[in-house]
């Protein structure tokens, strides 16, 4: 056979005579060579799907969410976060799984119109942290990790459906999503929101509260969630999109729009810190003191957000606010120190 030599004269002659690297399929690849031949180990049982262009793309959506989450926590629980991305890597979901500490509070939730279901994991160091704080404590955590009881989970799920809000906010500019929170669990062996081979973008977060390191926050995206918007997560398309601008045309579009948008107003009359026990026991009758003086000016939320002080009034049988000023964030927090 032209090309071939015996098999009685040398193992590796089985193999044809221009085949450079035959000692490979003998000795195996050693991974010291890659640099030096050109190659590059591929593992079959776990493939790439996302090229590392995709990996830059996430991590930069990412480093943008991480930013507004800080600010949305800082302003909820009215202490001092800082949030930043550690790691993009892709796993399969089965190493996902397995990585994982508990117990955890994990967040089930949609980006539509995405398909399939991403994963939002909160460690207990963070989760017992904003718990004290929404209880009233300083924010401090707990020694030994447990399960959450189902009063805080309650307590939480307002919270968590600000923090997949904001992660809609931060891919808006990639693509329009809308979030949708499915459910919460503290166990991952009970979620299957991909095969265990399927290979799954996890973003880890790390958060620091009033500077200390408190835990980590995952987020876990199966690759069929992202796979028709890969072309968009380049960090040249990211970098293009980020830089446009509107004509005078759509800016006088958007306007008209905004102009006809419903916004949701509410008035503030005061608050309170209570213990969960004080508020478990809560019945008819009970009377909670406020923070605010008898004589001072309410406060307008407009989508939730603090817009103008006001002062309260009845016109025939309504009640009514009258506005008196713009919202002061620094002069309301100077207020309440003091």
């Amino acid at each position: 056979m032209s090309g071939f030599q015996s098999a009685n004269n040398n193992n590796t002659d089985m193999f044809p005579q221009d085949y450079a690297d035959k000692d490979i399929f003998i000795n195996g690849i050693d991974e010291t060579d890659e640099h030096k031949k050109g190659y590059k180990l591929y593992n079959f049982r776990r493939p790439d799907k996302f090229s590392k262009d995709h990996l830059r793309g996430l991590q930069d959506i990412h480093k943008e969410f991480s930013r507004q989450l800080a600010l949305v926590l800082t302003a909820y629980l009215r202490m001092h976060l800082e949030v930043d991305v550690v790691s993009v890597d892709q796993l399969t979901y089965d190493e996902f799984m397995r990585s994982v500490p508990s117990p955890i509070s994990i967040a089930i939730f949609e980006l539509n119109p995405l398909p399939g279901q991403v994963l939002l994991g909160i460690s207990f160091e963070v989760l017992s942290s904003i718990v004290d704080r929404m209880l009233g404590g300083v924010g401090t955590v707990e020694a030994k990790p447990r399960e959450l009881t189902d009063v805080e989970e309650s307590l939480l799920k307002k919270m968590i459906e600000r923090t997949i809000q904001t992660l809609a906010d931060a891919w808006s500019h990639i693509i329009p999503v809308e979030s949708h929170l499915i459910g919460l669990d503290n166990n991952y062996s009970g979620i299957q929101v991909a095969t265990a081979g399927e290979i799954v973008a996890l973003i880890t977060l790390e958060v620091h509260i009033s500077g200390k390191h408190y835990g980590l926050i995952s987020l876990c995206f199966p690759y069929p969630v992202l796979e028709n918007i890969l072309s968009q997560l380049t960090t040249q398309h990211i970098f293009q999109t980020k830089g446009i601008i509107a004509t005078s045309e759509e800016r006088q579009k958007m306007i008209e729009k905004l102009d006809t948008s419903l916004v949701d107003i509410n008035v503030l009359f005061g608050q309170t810190d209570i213990s969960l026990k004080e508020f478990l026991d809560l019945k008819e009758g009970d009377v909670l003191k406020l923070d605010n003086a008898a004589t001072e000016d309410l406060i307008i939320k407009v989508n939730g957000e603090r817009k103008f002080y006001a002062r309260p009034g009845r016109i025939k049988d309504k009640i009514c606010v009258k506005v008196t000023d713009r919202y002061d964030y620094y002069v309301d927090a100077l207020k309440r120190y003091f």
